[in-house]
C-alpha cells in the first residue's frame, strides 16, 4: 500500500533531508564553529596580547623629482618609499595619537627585566616605531621636513629610529648619498632621531669571521657615539642594532649582546608580547615599501581590522 502511494503522490513521500543535504549543514556548521573559534582567539589576543607594529623602511624618494626622471636609476629601487605618502601615513597615525616610541622606550618598558611601570599617559594609546635603514641622505632632506612640519602643525614631535652604518656617513654613492654626521646631529638634537647601530658596514653577520664581527659590532658603536659626541649624555646612541640583511645567528648573539641591549629583524611580523614576553635580540619588523598603499600602512598600524575595531570599542591597557 505504501509503496502505491509513494508511487501515486510521490511528492508528498520526499524525503525532507537527503544525504547531500545533511552533508552541506554539516559542512556549514563546522566553518560556522571554525570561523567563530578564530575570531574570538583573535578577539581574546586583541585584548591581552600587546602589539607594536615596527615598520623598516629605507630610502624616501620624492615623486615629483621620479616624474621628472631625475631618480630614474634610483626608481627601480624596491625598498623606496615615497616621500608624499610617508607624510599622509605619518599624518595619520599623528591624527590617531599614536605614541611613536623609541628602541629605548621599547627595551624599558617592555623588554628588560624587570621593566618600568609604563607611564600613565600611554597606558592605554596605541603605539607604532618607525624605523629607517642605511642612513640614506633622504632622512635629512625628505623625512626630516615631514617631521617638522607635522610638529608645527599639530604640537606633536614623531620620533623615528635611524639605524646607521657609521662606516658610510657622509659618502657619495653612485646613484645614493648618505647622511653626513652634521645632519645626523642636527636631527637628533631637535628630538626627531633615535640613532641605532646597523653595523659599521654592513657585512652579513653571519658570514665574516669572529674578528670581523667583532669590529663590525665593536666599532659601530664607537663611531655612532663620536658623531653625536656631547649630545647623548646617556648614551643612548647605539644601544640597539638592526641586523644588515635580517641576518643573526646564535654566535652572532653572543657577540652582539655585549655591545647591545635588543636586536632587530627584518621579516615581515609584527611584533606581539604575550605571557612569555618576548627575545630582545630577535625583535621583528614589517617590510615598508612602494608597494604598501598608505590605507594598507594605517591597516598593519592598527594591527588588522578587527584589532583596530575593538580597540576602538574599548580601553585595552598595553
Amino acid at each position: 500500500m505504501r509503496n502505491f502511494l509513494v508511487d501515486k503522490f510521490p511528492r508528498y513521500f520526499k524525503p525532507v533531508f537527503t544525504i547531500g543535504t545533511i552533508r552541506k549543514k554539516r559542512l556549514f556548521s563546522f566553518l560556522f564553529a571554525f570561523f567563530l573559534t578564530l575570531l574570538i582567539a583573535k578577539a581574546i589576543e586583541a585584548t591581552l596580547v600587546v602589539q607594536i607594529p615596527v615598520f623598516g623602511f629605507h630610502d624616501i624618494v620624492n615623486i615629483q623629482d621620479t616624474k621628472k626622471n631625475l631618480l630614474s636609476l634610483q626608481s627601480e629601487v624596491k625598498s623606496d618609499y615615497y616621500q608624499q605618502d610617508l607624510e599622509a601615513f605619518l599624518e595619520n597615525l599623528v591624527r590617531d595619537k599614536y605614541w611613536f616610541i623609541s628602541t629605548q622606550e621599547l627595551y624599558d618598558y617592555y623588554l628588560s627585566k624587570p621593566h618600568k611601570p609604563l607611564p600613565p599617559e600611554h597606558r592605554h594609546q596605541k603605539k607604532v616605531m618607525i624605523t629607517f635603514d642605511d642612513g640614506y641622505k633622504s632622512v635629512y632632506t625628505n623625512l626630516l621636513p615631514i617631521l617638522e612640519k607635522l610638529e608645527n602643525k599639530y604640537g606633536k614631535k614623531v620620533k623615528v629610529v635611524l639605524f646607521i652604518n657609521p662606516g658610510f656617513i657622509g659618502r657619495r654613492g653612485k646613484i645614493l648619498d648618505k647622511a653626513n654626521c652634521q645632519e645626523l646631529r642636527e636631527g637628533f638634537q631637535k628630538g626627531f632621531y633615535d640613532l641605532q647601530s646597523h653595523g659599521l658596514n654592513h657585512e652579513n653577520l653571519t658570514t665574516i669571521p669572529i674578528k670581523a664581527l667583532d669590529r663590525e659590532l665593536g666599532q659601530a658603536q664607537i663611531q655612532l657615539r663620536k658623531c653625536t659626541q656631547g649630545l647623548d649624555p646617556n648614551g643612548i646612541v647605539g644601544s640597539h642594532i638592526a641586523y644588515p640583511y635580517g641576518a643573526v645567528n646564535k654566535e652572532v648573539d653572543k657577540y652582539v649582546s655585549r655591545y647591545y641591549l635588543s636586536g632587530y629583524l627584518y621579516n615581515s611580523v609584527s611584533l606581539k608580547l604575550g605571557f612569555f614576553g618576548v627575545n630582545r635580540y630577535r625583535i621583528p619588523r614589517l617590510t615598508a615599501n612602494k608597494k604598501h598603499s598608505v590605507q594598507r600602512l594605517t591597516t598593519m598600524a592598527a594591527g588588522g581590522w578587527l584589532r583596530g575595531l575593538i580597540r576602538s570599542k574599548f580601553k585595552v591597557i598595553e
